[in-house]
């Protein structure tokens, strides 16, 4: 499974944030955990329902926006 096709965007779902497939877990909340310190082990031990490809999805999420966004010259 590509890791990307575990987020998903439903504008019913957390305002259309994107989350981890049949969670309402944000991309940006999974990151700002990693970013606070936490490690996959701690995040997977307070959200069970989460995996540890589920993690790498978001950071994968986030690689791939930050891509587009600098290839899209500045106005």
């Amino acid at each position: 499974m590509n890791l990307l096709e575990r987020v998903t965007v439903d504008p019913n779902i957390r305002f259309g944030k994107p989350c981890i497939r049949g969670t309402r877990i944000t991309v940006g909340d999974v990151l700002d955990y990693l970013a606070g310190g936490m490690s996959e082990t701690e995040i997977l031990n307070d959200f069970p329902q989460l995996s540890g490809d589920d993690i790498r999805a978001c950071l994968v999420y986030a690689a791939e926006r930050e891509r587009r966004s600098l290839s899209t010259p500045a106005a």
